[in-house]
């Protein structure tokens, strides 16, 4: 509607009756009506204008991060859907003008087809995008469309294209997926959080011999779970676990040529989604070798192979890998680590060999591409076991970490070894966390795993060990009965936990015991 083309015409309407010398009351009556109508026309077509126009200057990152921080304090969570225009326009602008708009009905992540309906809505996007801004042509607005969950990345340039969209009750969200929070609320001094490829001398103390006469390695804390005395009964064989972390190093042989050695059957199958650089519009991945070194701890945990060489053994040390370098640290802060992890739970969910996603990964609150495709990967059947929360030199007075708190993952938090209940010292607690795992002890020592380089071991804690660990359980439980449902696997985690049938309000389950769960009593 083209509010100065009616303005227009009820002004013509005036004159024309003041020139037929209408009684002055009559005149006067005319002449409110046509304001009060004209008023509302200002109230509801012209809406987006005024309120951009009264606030057209960006805020400052400085100003956004401190907005940010007060609204996670206050309320102990943070939502884009609950920030002002202003600050969502001024995060995007921050941000290469990125937004992320997931659209359809609530709850409605992904297609499994191709919608009418669904393309109708998209187009409808962009459209209002081109009218409210001086953007016009497509190729300056759309930059990425997703082929199976329901978002597409735009460029947004103009505050009242952010009003118009969050009118649109077609979208259920918009993110500002650019821009790069730099608060309190994340370490901002290591940026590479959670990378470490430096090797450890490992306390004779911390590790057992898988037998008295073979050199393989047990990690001190499979015996608190009775991780060993499981292998009895379910080494993991013949279940697929797909990692999403930082990839797998390419130094280390037992994650590589090595992974097969002794059972001729099982294979790690490595991917890349990630893209390193800091132009939005690349898309060349850097491969599936790890730079950090998360990945390849994850990686080891869940399934590093029985070997004879002194080296330490994952908890299901006879499944099958697939891992995929998503990210390139733990904490999910930069649109490609973002677009990576959530096309990698994608691929996940699409292969019929993996039954358990593990993600040691996250950021303090929800990111809606990747929840959305928790939902695809939940809804094709997969299990998957996410990080409660690690701090770093930051400290963990917030709770349980996205995506851990979605309904469709599987919470997992790490504790030390004593006889009540305690988080480590970096791990966050909360009510969503569904399990936990013994990794630190009295002396700080973490569990040790296979290292980064050939030969080297290293200590790897936190909740992205107790994460990995936990779900290599899994693989063990489902191994043993392959023809189990997800949810009876589940089922058989919770009743092998310490504090089941009830759920501690910091700790969930508990702990789990690996031989109950495998073998059932």
């Amino acid at each position: 509607m083209n509010f100065s083309k009616k303005n227009q015409e009820r002004i013509n309407i005036i004159r024309y009756f003041a020139s037929k010398k209408l009684h002055f009351m009559s005149f006067l009556v005319l002449l409110l009506f046509v304001s009060a109508c004209t008023n509302d026309e200002i109230q509801q077509d012209g809406l987006q204008s005024v309120e951009a126009n009264n606030q057209t200057k960006a805020l400052t990152v400085a100003e956004i991060n401190q907005q940010i921080t007060k609204m996670y304090k206050d309320k102990g969570s943070f939502d884009w859907s609950e920030a002002s225009d202003l600050l969502l326009w001024s995060a995007a602008v921050h941000g290469e003008n990125i937004l992320t708009v997931g659209y359809g009905n609530k709850d409605e992540s992904f297609r499994t087809q191709k919608s009418n309906r669904l393309t109708s809505i998209k187009n409808e996007i962009i459209q209002t995008i081109k009218k409210s801004s001086s953007q016009k042509a497509k190729g300056d607005i759309l930059i990425y469309e997703d082929n199976t969950l329901n978002l597409i990345d735009v460029k947004v340039t103009d505050l009242n294209s952010v009003i118009a969209l969050r009118r649109n009750g077609n979208i259920r969200y918009i993110e500002p997926e650019g821009f790069v929070y730099s608060g309190e609320i994340i370490d901002q001094e290591k940026s590479s959080s959670g990378c470490d490829k430096s090797g450890d001398n490992i306390s004779s103390s911390d590790f057992g011999h898988f037998s008295s006469s073979q050199t393989g390695h047990v990690p001190w804390n499979y015996y608190d779970h009775n991780i060993n005395q499981a292998w009895a009964y379910s080494k993991g064989s013949g279940v697929g676990v797909g990692i999403i972390d930082t990839g797998v190093s390419s130094s280390q042989p037992n994650l590589g040529y090595k992974f097969d050695d002794y059972y001729g059957s099982r294979y790690i199958s490595k991917h890349g989604t990630y893209v390193d650089s800091w132009k939005w519009w690349a898309t060349n991945t850097d491969g599936p070798n790890d730079k950090c070194g998360h990945g390849t701890s994850t990686a080891a945990t869940v399934g590093a192979p029985f070997n004879n060489s002194h080296q330490f053994i994952g908890v299901a040390y006879e499944c099958n890998l697939v891992t995929y370098r998503g990210t390139s640290d733990v904490v999910l802060n930069g649109y490609h680590e973002r677009k990576g992890v959530a096309k990698a739970l994608t691929e996940l969910g699409n292969r019929s060999d993996v039954k358990i996603i593990s993600m040691s990964i996250g950021y303090p609150w929800s990111i809606g591409r990747i929840k959305d495709a928790v939902k695809y990967a939940y809804a094709r059947g997969k299990m998957i076991f996410a990080a409660g929360g690690t701090s770093t030199s930051f400290t963990n007075w917030y709770g349980v970490i996205f995506p851990a708190t979605m309904s469709e993952t599987v919470a997992v938090t790490g504790v030390e070894e004593q006889s009540t209940y305690s988080e480590c010292d970096v791990c966050h607690k909360g009510s969503e966390i569904d399990f936990t795992f013994i990794m630190e002890r009295g002396n700080n020592n973490h569990q040790p795993v296979l290292g980064f380089y050939d030969g080297q071991s290293s200590y790897f804690g936190g909740s992205s060990v107790a994460t990995a660990a936990t779900a290599g359980i899994a693989a063990l439980v489902w191994s043993r009965y392959p023809t189990w449902s997800r949810a009876q696997i589940l089922q058989r985690l919770k009743e092998s936990a310490d504090f089941y049938p009830s759920k501690n309000s910091s700790f969930g389950y508990g702990n789990i015991n690996a031989l109950r769960a495998v073998r059932g009593y």
